[in-house]
Protein backbone atom coordinates (compact mmCIF):
# COMPACT_ATOMS: atom_id res chain seq x y z
CA UNK A 1 0.00 0.00 0.00
CA UNK A 2 3.19 2.18 0.97
CA UNK A 3 4.88 1.69 -2.44
CA UNK A 4 1.53 2.53 -4.39
CA UNK A 5 1.06 5.68 -2.48
CA UNK A 6 4.90 6.51 -3.33
CA UNK A 7 4.29 5.64 -6.82
CA UNK A 8 1.04 7.82 -7.45
CA UNK A 9 2.68 10.72 -5.69
CA UNK A 10 6.08 10.44 -7.90
CA UNK A 11 3.71 10.45 -10.61
CA UNK A 12 1.67 13.68 -9.70
CA UNK A 13 5.01 15.32 -9.39
CA UNK A 14 7.09 13.85 -12.58
CA UNK A 15 4.69 12.36 -14.07
CA UNK A 16 5.51 9.06 -16.90
CA UNK A 17 3.44 6.79 -15.64
CA UNK A 18 1.06 6.99 -19.00
CA UNK A 19 4.40 6.60 -20.93
CA UNK A 20 5.55 3.81 -18.90
CA UNK A 21 2.28 1.55 -19.17
CA UNK A 22 2.05 2.05 -23.09
CA UNK A 23 6.14 1.32 -23.36
CA UNK A 24 5.30 -1.91 -21.98
CA UNK A 25 3.05 -2.90 -23.86
CA UNK A 26 5.12 -2.03 -27.01
CA UNK A 27 5.04 -5.26 -29.54
CA UNK A 28 8.55 -6.19 -30.52
CA UNK A 29 8.69 -8.59 -34.02
CA UNK A 30 10.13 -11.41 -33.45
CA UNK A 31 13.29 -12.09 -36.13
CA UNK A 32 16.84 -12.97 -35.79
CA UNK A 33 17.91 -9.84 -37.72
CA UNK A 34 16.82 -7.64 -34.82
CA UNK A 35 19.45 -9.30 -32.41
CA UNK A 36 22.04 -7.92 -34.63
CA UNK A 37 21.82 -4.20 -32.88
CA UNK A 38 21.19 -5.64 -29.92
CA UNK A 39 24.77 -7.33 -30.15
CA UNK A 40 25.78 -3.90 -31.02
CA UNK A 41 24.22 -2.13 -27.48
CA UNK A 42 25.53 -5.03 -25.44
CA UNK A 43 28.78 -4.83 -26.09
CA UNK A 44 28.82 -1.21 -25.82
CA UNK A 45 28.06 -1.77 -22.85
CA UNK A 46 30.99 -4.24 -22.07
CA UNK A 47 33.65 -1.97 -23.16
CA UNK A 48 31.75 0.90 -21.16
CA UNK A 49 32.14 -0.96 -18.32
CA UNK A 50 35.39 -3.00 -18.51
CA UNK A 51 36.83 0.90 -19.71
CA UNK A 52 36.01 2.28 -16.12
CA UNK A 53 37.63 -0.43 -14.74
CA UNK A 54 41.04 0.34 -16.67
CA UNK A 55 40.76 4.51 -15.87
CA UNK A 56 41.53 3.38 -12.31
CA UNK A 57 44.87 2.29 -13.22
CA UNK A 58 45.80 3.43 -16.65
CA UNK A 59 48.16 6.76 -16.41
CA UNK A 60 47.89 8.94 -19.72
CA UNK A 61 51.69 10.51 -19.92
CA UNK A 62 54.57 10.36 -22.02
CA UNK A 63 56.73 11.27 -19.19
CA UNK A 64 59.86 8.97 -19.63
CA UNK A 65 59.84 6.09 -16.70
CA UNK A 66 62.66 2.93 -16.34
CA UNK A 67 60.34 -0.12 -16.08
CA UNK A 68 60.81 -2.17 -12.57
CA UNK A 69 57.81 -3.99 -12.48
CA UNK A 70 57.44 -8.21 -12.61
CA UNK A 71 57.47 -8.68 -16.37
CA UNK A 72 61.17 -9.33 -16.22
CA UNK A 73 62.29 -8.93 -20.07
CA UNK A 74 61.27 -5.48 -19.51
CA UNK A 75 63.11 -4.28 -16.41
CA UNK A 76 65.63 -1.51 -16.63
CA UNK A 77 63.91 -0.43 -20.13
CA UNK A 78 62.94 3.18 -20.59
CA UNK A 79 59.40 3.87 -21.65
CA UNK A 80 56.52 6.22 -21.20
CA UNK A 81 54.16 6.40 -17.73
CA UNK A 82 51.69 5.28 -20.40
CA UNK A 83 53.38 1.89 -21.76
CA UNK A 84 54.08 1.17 -17.87
CA UNK A 85 51.39 1.34 -16.59
CA UNK A 86 49.64 -0.54 -18.95
CA UNK A 87 52.20 -3.92 -18.19
CA UNK A 88 51.24 -3.21 -14.59
CA UNK A 89 47.46 -3.54 -15.46
CA UNK A 90 48.35 -6.36 -17.48
CA UNK A 91 50.60 -8.40 -15.08
CA UNK A 92 49.90 -6.78 -11.55
CA UNK A 93 46.59 -5.69 -11.51
CA UNK A 94 43.98 -8.62 -10.46
CA UNK A 95 42.03 -9.08 -13.29
CA UNK A 96 43.58 -6.35 -15.01
CA UNK A 97 44.93 -8.80 -18.37
CA UNK A 98 41.16 -9.99 -18.47
CA UNK A 99 39.88 -6.66 -18.74
CA UNK A 100 42.14 -5.34 -21.13
CA UNK A 101 41.11 -8.28 -23.44
CA UNK A 102 37.75 -7.96 -22.65
CA UNK A 103 37.55 -4.13 -23.34
CA UNK A 104 39.38 -4.79 -26.45
CA UNK A 105 37.12 -8.12 -27.96
CA UNK A 106 34.40 -6.21 -26.61
CA UNK A 107 35.42 -2.84 -29.33
CA UNK A 108 36.08 -5.23 -31.66
CA UNK A 109 32.25 -7.41 -31.37
CA UNK A 110 31.07 -4.00 -31.35
CA UNK A 111 32.07 -2.64 -34.49
CA UNK A 112 31.46 -6.16 -35.99
CA UNK A 113 27.84 -6.28 -35.47
CA UNK A 114 27.65 -2.62 -36.13
CA UNK A 115 28.76 -2.82 -39.41
CA UNK A 116 26.10 -6.56 -39.71
CA UNK A 117 23.06 -4.48 -38.21
CA UNK A 118 24.09 -1.05 -40.86
CA UNK A 119 24.35 -3.84 -44.16
CA UNK A 120 20.72 -5.39 -42.83
CA UNK A 121 19.22 -2.22 -42.58
CA UNK A 122 20.74 -0.70 -46.11
CA UNK A 123 19.50 -4.30 -48.14
CA UNK A 124 16.17 -4.62 -46.55
CA UNK A 125 15.12 -0.61 -46.53
CA UNK A 126 14.94 0.22 -43.35
CA UNK A 127 16.64 3.54 -43.60
CA UNK A 128 13.45 4.73 -45.54
CA UNK A 129 10.86 7.29 -44.25
CA UNK A 130 10.62 7.90 -41.70
CA UNK A 131 13.74 6.33 -40.13
CA UNK A 132 16.22 8.81 -42.34
CA UNK A 133 17.08 10.50 -39.25
CA UNK A 134 17.95 7.47 -37.14
CA UNK A 135 20.10 6.02 -40.09
CA UNK A 136 22.05 9.44 -40.28
CA UNK A 137 22.53 8.95 -36.32
CA UNK A 138 23.66 5.40 -37.23
CA UNK A 139 26.10 6.12 -39.59
CA UNK A 140 27.35 9.14 -37.22
CA UNK A 141 27.55 6.19 -34.36
CA UNK A 142 29.98 4.18 -36.60
CA UNK A 143 32.51 6.41 -37.29
CA UNK A 144 33.09 7.42 -33.95
CA UNK A 145 33.12 4.36 -32.58
CA UNK A 146 36.23 3.92 -35.29
CA UNK A 147 37.49 7.18 -34.01
CA UNK A 148 37.55 5.99 -30.69
CA UNK A 149 38.96 2.37 -31.68
CA UNK A 150 41.94 4.05 -32.91
CA UNK A 151 42.36 6.30 -30.17
CA UNK A 152 41.99 3.69 -27.75
CA UNK A 153 44.03 1.46 -29.79
CA UNK A 154 47.04 4.04 -29.57
CA UNK A 155 46.76 4.46 -25.63
CA UNK A 156 49.36 2.12 -24.48
CA UNK A 157 52.30 3.95 -26.41
CA UNK A 158 53.82 0.31 -27.55
CA UNK A 159 55.59 -0.50 -30.68
CA UNK A 160 52.80 -1.71 -32.50
CA UNK A 161 50.27 1.32 -31.65
CA UNK A 162 53.19 3.62 -32.22
CA UNK A 163 53.28 2.62 -35.75
CA UNK A 164 50.06 3.50 -36.57
CA UNK A 165 49.94 7.07 -34.71
CA UNK A 166 53.03 7.37 -37.15
CA UNK A 167 50.59 6.94 -39.96
CA UNK A 168 48.02 9.19 -38.41
CA UNK A 169 50.64 11.88 -38.41
CA UNK A 170 51.63 11.21 -41.60
CA UNK A 171 48.24 11.44 -43.28
CA UNK A 172 47.37 14.75 -40.68
CA UNK A 173 50.11 16.41 -42.81
CA UNK A 174 49.05 15.58 -46.15
CA UNK A 175 46.10 17.64 -45.25
CA UNK A 176 46.55 20.46 -47.45
CA UNK A 177 47.13 24.02 -45.94
CA UNK A 178 46.19 22.80 -42.51
CA UNK A 179 48.17 19.72 -41.98
CA UNK A 180 50.98 20.80 -40.18
CA UNK A 181 49.18 23.33 -38.04
CA UNK A 182 46.77 20.56 -37.13
CA UNK A 183 49.84 17.76 -36.59
CA UNK A 184 51.22 20.39 -33.93
CA UNK A 185 48.16 20.82 -32.88
CA UNK A 186 47.11 17.11 -32.09
CA UNK A 187 50.96 15.82 -31.29
CA UNK A 188 52.10 18.61 -29.20
CA UNK A 189 54.78 19.34 -31.35
CA UNK A 190 57.31 17.59 -33.52
CA UNK A 191 56.01 14.00 -33.23
CA UNK A 192 55.71 11.81 -31.47
CA UNK A 193 54.81 15.15 -29.20
CA UNK A 194 54.75 15.23 -25.57
CA UNK A 195 51.20 15.24 -25.14
CA UNK A 196 49.32 13.03 -27.88
CA UNK A 197 48.68 10.79 -25.63
CA UNK A 198 46.80 12.87 -22.69
CA UNK A 199 44.63 14.30 -25.38
CA UNK A 200 43.72 11.23 -27.25
CA UNK A 201 42.74 9.72 -23.60
CA UNK A 202 40.53 13.13 -23.06
CA UNK A 203 39.12 11.96 -26.65
CA UNK A 204 38.87 8.67 -25.46
CA UNK A 205 37.44 8.29 -22.31
CA UNK A 206 35.49 11.61 -22.21
CA UNK A 207 34.54 13.22 -25.54
CA UNK A 208 33.45 10.54 -27.78
CA UNK A 209 32.10 8.39 -25.30
CA UNK A 210 29.66 11.48 -23.88
CA UNK A 211 28.40 11.43 -27.27
CA UNK A 212 27.90 7.90 -27.73
CA UNK A 213 25.74 7.84 -24.27
CA UNK A 214 23.68 10.73 -25.95
CA UNK A 215 23.72 9.05 -29.38
CA UNK A 216 22.93 5.47 -28.43
CA UNK A 217 19.84 6.09 -26.30
CA UNK A 218 18.56 8.15 -29.47
CA UNK A 219 19.15 5.62 -32.06
CA UNK A 220 18.17 2.97 -30.28
CA UNK A 221 15.64 3.68 -27.47
CA UNK A 222 13.99 6.94 -27.88
CA UNK A 223 13.53 7.33 -31.79
CA UNK A 224 12.49 3.57 -32.00
CA UNK A 225 10.22 4.11 -29.23
CA UNK A 226 8.43 6.76 -31.26
CA UNK A 227 8.31 5.04 -34.61
CA UNK A 228 6.74 1.80 -35.13
CA UNK A 229 9.25 -1.62 -35.29
CA UNK A 230 9.99 -2.17 -38.69
CA UNK A 231 8.99 -6.03 -39.98
CA UNK A 232 9.07 -8.69 -42.51
CA UNK A 233 6.29 -8.82 -45.06
CA UNK A 234 3.67 -11.27 -44.37
CA UNK A 235 0.00 -12.38 -44.49
CA UNK A 236 -2.36 -9.66 -42.33
CA UNK A 237 0.64 -7.48 -41.71
CA UNK A 238 1.02 -3.97 -43.02
CA UNK A 239 2.30 -0.45 -42.25
CA UNK A 240 -0.06 0.06 -39.79
CA UNK A 241 -0.30 -4.26 -37.97
CA UNK A 242 2.50 -5.02 -35.66
CA UNK A 243 2.98 -8.92 -34.76
CA UNK A 244 5.02 -9.83 -32.16
CA UNK A 245 5.38 -9.96 -28.14
CA UNK A 246 4.97 -7.00 -25.67
CA UNK A 247 8.31 -5.91 -24.12
CA UNK A 248 7.08 -6.72 -20.74
CA UNK A 249 7.68 -9.46 -19.75
CA UNK A 250 8.23 -11.48 -23.08
CA UNK A 251 10.87 -8.98 -24.62
CA UNK A 252 12.58 -8.15 -21.65
CA UNK A 253 12.96 -11.57 -20.04
CA UNK A 254 14.66 -12.59 -24.19
CA UNK A 255 16.81 -9.44 -24.04
CA UNK A 256 18.33 -9.50 -20.45
CA UNK A 257 19.89 -13.33 -21.70
CA UNK A 258 20.39 -12.15 -24.96
CA UNK A 259 22.88 -9.31 -22.27
CA UNK A 260 24.15 -12.25 -20.45
CA UNK A 261 24.81 -14.65 -23.92
CA UNK A 262 26.73 -11.87 -25.30
CA UNK A 263 29.04 -10.86 -22.09
CA UNK A 264 29.72 -14.58 -21.70
CA UNK A 265 30.91 -14.44 -25.21
CA UNK A 266 33.54 -11.84 -24.69
CA UNK A 267 34.55 -12.87 -21.50
CA UNK A 268 35.40 -16.17 -23.48
CA UNK A 269 37.18 -14.76 -26.47
CA UNK A 270 39.03 -12.62 -23.78
CA UNK A 271 39.67 -15.66 -21.35
CA UNK A 272 40.96 -17.71 -24.38
CA UNK A 273 41.71 -16.00 -27.27
CA UNK A 274 44.88 -13.56 -26.54
CA UNK A 275 44.51 -9.98 -27.96
CA UNK A 276 47.42 -7.37 -28.26
CA UNK A 277 50.02 -8.44 -26.43
CA UNK A 278 51.89 -5.33 -25.80
CA UNK A 279 53.99 -6.69 -23.89
CA UNK A 280 55.90 -8.33 -26.72
CA UNK A 281 55.89 -5.61 -28.57
CA UNK A 282 57.98 -3.18 -26.48
CA UNK A 283 57.85 0.60 -25.76
CA UNK A 284 57.29 2.96 -28.60
CA UNK A 285 60.64 4.10 -30.29
CA UNK A 286 60.14 6.36 -33.92
CA UNK A 287 63.28 4.48 -34.89
CA UNK A 288 61.71 1.38 -34.70
CA UNK A 289 58.61 -0.72 -36.90
CA UNK A 290 58.01 -4.66 -36.38
CA UNK A 291 57.58 -7.07 -39.17
CA UNK A 292 54.11 -7.77 -40.30
CA UNK A 293 52.14 -4.55 -38.24
CA UNK A 294 48.48 -4.82 -39.09
CA UNK A 295 46.06 -2.94 -37.27
CA UNK A 296 42.31 -4.27 -35.77
CA UNK A 297 40.06 -5.11 -38.54
CA UNK A 298 38.23 -2.10 -38.65
CA UNK A 299 40.77 0.07 -39.88
CA UNK A 300 42.17 -2.61 -42.39
CA UNK A 301 40.68 -0.79 -45.32
CA UNK A 302 42.35 2.42 -44.69
CA UNK A 303 45.81 0.71 -44.32
CA UNK A 304 44.43 -1.31 -47.81
CA UNK A 305 44.04 2.12 -49.61
CA UNK A 306 47.34 3.71 -48.27
CA UNK A 307 49.65 0.12 -49.47
CA UNK A 308 47.95 0.24 -53.14
CA UNK A 309 48.14 3.80 -53.74
CA UNK A 310 50.30 5.07 -56.60
CA UNK A 311 53.21 7.25 -55.70
CA UNK A 312 51.48 10.50 -57.01
CA UNK A 313 52.16 13.66 -55.43
CA UNK A 314 52.59 17.30 -57.26
CA UNK A 315 53.86 20.60 -55.79
CA UNK A 316 51.75 23.93 -55.69
CA UNK A 317 53.61 27.38 -55.00
CA UNK A 318 56.52 25.26 -53.74
CA UNK A 319 54.41 23.20 -51.40
CA UNK A 320 54.16 19.46 -51.69
CA UNK A 321 50.53 17.66 -51.86
CA UNK A 322 51.18 14.06 -51.16
CA UNK A 323 47.80 12.55 -53.29
CA UNK A 324 49.42 9.40 -52.38
CA UNK A 325 48.70 9.76 -48.45
CA UNK A 326 45.80 12.63 -49.44
CA UNK A 327 43.62 10.17 -51.71
CA UNK A 328 43.69 6.69 -49.63
CA UNK A 329 43.51 8.50 -45.99
CA UNK A 330 40.41 10.70 -46.89
CA UNK A 331 38.58 10.03 -49.96
CA UNK A 332 38.09 5.95 -48.89
CA UNK A 333 36.41 6.72 -45.62
CA UNK A 334 35.07 9.88 -47.19
CA UNK A 335 33.43 7.85 -49.82
CA UNK A 336 32.03 5.32 -46.84
CA UNK A 337 30.25 7.84 -44.64
CA UNK A 338 29.00 10.31 -47.34
CA UNK A 339 27.70 7.29 -49.40
CA UNK A 340 26.37 6.00 -46.63
CA UNK A 341 24.77 9.44 -45.51
CA UNK A 342 23.32 10.19 -48.92
CA UNK A 343 21.94 7.15 -50.09
CA UNK A 344 18.36 7.47 -48.51
CA UNK A 345 18.09 10.51 -50.17
CA UNK A 346 19.64 9.13 -53.17
CA UNK A 347 17.02 6.48 -53.42
CA UNK A 348 14.48 8.88 -52.47
CA UNK A 349 15.06 10.69 -55.41
CA UNK A 350 15.43 7.86 -58.06
CA UNK A 351 12.29 6.18 -56.70
CA UNK A 352 9.85 8.98 -55.95
CA UNK A 353 9.00 7.17 -52.75
CA UNK A 354 7.99 9.45 -50.00
CA UNK A 355 5.49 6.85 -48.49
CA UNK A 356 6.05 5.46 -45.04
CA UNK A 357 7.43 2.38 -44.44
CA UNK A 358 7.19 -0.29 -41.71
CA UNK A 359 7.36 -3.53 -43.92
CA UNK A 360 10.84 -4.19 -45.11
CA UNK A 361 11.97 -5.33 -48.02
CA UNK A 362 14.19 -8.86 -49.20
CA UNK A 363 16.98 -7.82 -50.79
CA UNK A 364 15.92 -9.33 -53.93
CA UNK A 365 12.91 -6.85 -54.90
CA UNK A 366 15.65 -4.26 -55.37
CA UNK A 367 17.80 -5.37 -57.37
CA UNK A 368 19.79 -2.19 -58.03
CA UNK A 369 19.80 -1.57 -53.98
CA UNK A 370 21.28 -5.06 -53.32
CA UNK A 371 24.15 -4.56 -56.37
CA UNK A 372 25.03 -1.43 -54.98
CA UNK A 373 25.09 -3.04 -51.46
CA UNK A 374 27.35 -5.97 -52.47
CA UNK A 375 29.58 -3.61 -54.88
CA UNK A 376 30.33 -1.37 -51.94
CA UNK A 377 31.35 -4.56 -49.62
CA UNK A 378 33.50 -5.80 -52.51
CA UNK A 379 35.32 -2.05 -52.64
CA UNK A 380 35.96 -2.45 -49.14
CA UNK A 381 36.40 -5.39 -48.77
CA UNK A 382 39.32 -5.54 -51.21
CA UNK A 383 40.90 -2.76 -49.84
CA UNK A 384 40.88 -4.48 -46.75
CA UNK A 385 42.73 -7.80 -47.81
CA UNK A 386 45.26 -5.11 -49.55
CA UNK A 387 46.31 -4.13 -45.86
CA UNK A 388 47.22 -7.49 -45.28
CA UNK A 389 49.49 -7.76 -48.54
CA UNK A 390 52.38 -8.27 -47.40
CA UNK A 391 51.46 -11.13 -45.03
CA UNK A 392 50.00 -12.44 -48.46
CA UNK A 393 53.22 -12.20 -49.68
CA UNK A 394 55.22 -14.01 -47.72
CA UNK A 395 52.80 -16.66 -47.05
CA UNK A 396 51.78 -17.69 -50.32
CA UNK A 397 55.59 -16.94 -51.81
CA UNK A 398 54.26 -14.10 -54.16
CA UNK A 399 56.01 -11.17 -55.01
CA UNK A 400 55.10 -8.35 -53.15
CA UNK A 401 54.64 -5.88 -56.08
CA UNK A 402 52.48 -8.64 -57.91
CA UNK A 403 50.25 -8.48 -55.05
CA UNK A 404 49.55 -4.85 -54.88
CA UNK A 405 48.54 -4.69 -58.40
CA UNK A 406 46.24 -7.63 -58.02
CA UNK A 407 44.69 -5.11 -56.00
CA UNK A 408 44.84 -2.55 -57.67
CA UNK A 409 42.83 -4.42 -60.52
CA UNK A 410 40.46 -5.87 -58.19
CA UNK A 411 39.32 -2.54 -56.58
CA UNK A 412 38.29 -1.56 -59.96
CA UNK A 413 37.35 -5.29 -61.20
CA UNK A 414 35.45 -6.45 -57.77
CA UNK A 415 32.77 -4.10 -57.51
CA UNK A 416 31.72 -3.87 -61.32
CA UNK A 417 31.65 -8.06 -61.24
CA UNK A 418 29.69 -8.15 -58.00
CA UNK A 419 27.10 -5.50 -58.87
CA UNK A 420 26.24 -7.17 -62.01
CA UNK A 421 26.28 -10.65 -60.59
CA UNK A 422 24.33 -9.83 -57.62
CA UNK A 423 21.64 -7.98 -59.70
CA UNK A 424 21.36 -10.75 -61.83
CA UNK A 425 21.02 -13.26 -59.39
CA UNK A 426 18.25 -10.61 -57.49
CA UNK A 427 16.56 -10.79 -61.10
CA UNK A 428 16.49 -14.23 -61.41
CA UNK A 429 14.77 -15.07 -57.98
CA UNK A 430 12.37 -12.37 -58.52
CA UNK A 431 11.35 -14.32 -61.90
CA UNK A 432 11.36 -17.84 -60.13
CA UNK A 433 9.03 -16.07 -57.28
CA UNK A 434 6.53 -14.27 -60.39
CA UNK A 435 6.37 -17.90 -61.69
CA UNK A 436 5.91 -20.17 -57.97
CA UNK A 437 3.33 -17.14 -57.14
CA UNK A 438 1.17 -17.92 -61.02
CA UNK A 439 1.13 -21.34 -61.50
CA UNK A 440 2.17 -22.82 -57.65
CA UNK A 441 5.21 -24.30 -55.34
CA UNK A 442 7.12 -27.24 -56.19
CA UNK A 443 6.31 -30.82 -54.75
CA UNK A 444 8.90 -32.94 -55.58
CA UNK A 445 6.53 -35.41 -57.04
CA UNK A 446 7.30 -36.48 -60.29
CA UNK A 447 4.12 -38.20 -61.97
CA UNK A 448 4.36 -39.87 -65.88
CA UNK A 449 1.94 -39.04 -68.05
CA UNK A 450 -0.07 -41.24 -70.71
CA UNK A 451 2.07 -40.12 -73.64
CA UNK A 452 4.94 -41.18 -71.79
CA UNK A 453 6.18 -37.72 -70.18
CA UNK A 454 7.39 -36.95 -66.57
CA UNK A 455 5.99 -33.60 -65.48
CA UNK A 456 6.32 -32.14 -61.87
CA UNK A 457 3.24 -32.09 -59.74
CA UNK A 458 2.71 -28.24 -58.33
CA UNK A 459 0.69 -26.98 -55.64
CA UNK A 460 -1.05 -23.49 -55.60
CA UNK A 461 0.79 -21.27 -53.54
CA UNK A 462 -0.80 -20.64 -50.13
CA UNK A 463 -2.28 -17.18 -48.86
CA UNK A 464 0.76 -16.90 -46.40
CA UNK A 465 3.40 -17.79 -49.19
CA UNK A 466 2.11 -15.65 -51.95
CA UNK A 467 2.02 -12.77 -49.28
CA UNK A 468 6.03 -12.91 -48.93
CA UNK A 469 6.51 -14.01 -52.75
CA UNK A 470 4.29 -10.94 -54.35
CA UNK A 471 6.11 -7.53 -53.68
CA UNK A 472 4.32 -4.64 -53.32
CA UNK A 473 4.39 -1.93 -56.70
CA UNK A 474 6.66 0.27 -56.86
CA UNK A 475 4.90 4.17 -57.06
CA UNK A 476 5.97 5.96 -60.45
CA UNK A 477 7.33 9.22 -61.09
CA UNK A 478 5.35 11.87 -61.82
CA UNK A 479 5.23 12.52 -65.60
CA UNK A 480 6.91 15.52 -67.17
CA UNK A 481 5.08 18.61 -67.77
CA UNK A 482 5.23 20.69 -70.96
CA UNK A 483 3.39 19.34 -73.49
CA UNK A 484 5.95 17.40 -76.60
CA UNK A 485 8.77 19.40 -75.03
CA UNK A 486 11.27 16.89 -74.35
CA UNK A 487 12.21 16.23 -70.71
CA UNK A 488 15.00 18.16 -69.36
CA UNK A 489 18.53 15.21 -69.62
CA UNK A 490 17.90 15.51 -65.20
CA UNK A 491 14.79 14.28 -65.72
CA UNK A 492 15.55 11.44 -68.88
CA UNK A 493 18.33 10.67 -66.31
CA UNK A 494 15.81 10.14 -63.11
CA UNK A 495 13.57 7.84 -65.46
CA UNK A 496 16.47 5.59 -66.61
CA UNK A 497 17.35 5.10 -62.86
CA UNK A 498 13.95 4.84 -61.82
CA UNK A 499 13.42 2.10 -64.18
CA UNK A 500 16.58 0.09 -63.05
CA UNK A 501 15.68 0.51 -59.52
CA UNK A 502 12.13 -0.99 -60.28
CA UNK A 503 13.32 -3.90 -62.13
Amino acid sequence: MKIGSMAAALDDRIGGAGFLKKAMRKVFPDHWTFLLGEIALYSFVVVLLTGVFLTFFFKPSMAEVVYDGSYVPLRGVAMSQAYASTLEITFEVRGGLLMRQMHHWGTLVFLAAIVAHLLRNFFTGAFRRPRELNWLIGVALFGLVLLNGLFGYSLPDDLLSGAGLRILHGVTLSVPLVGTYAAAFLFGGEFPGDDIIARLYSLHVLLIPALLLVLIPLHAIVLTWRQTHTQFRAKGLNDRVVRGAPFFPSFLAKTTVFFLWVLGVIALLATFFQINPVWLYGPYLPSTVSAGSQPDWYMGFLEGALRIMPPWEFTVLGHTVAMSVLIPALGAPGLLFTGLALYPFLEKWVTGDRAVHHLLDRPREVPTRTGLGVAGMAYFGVLWMAGGNDLIASTFHISLNATTWIFRVLIVVAPVLGFVVTRRICLGLLARDRHTAGHGVETGVIVRGPEGGFTEVERPATDEETAVLVPPARPALPRAENGDVPPPVKHRVREALHRSWSR
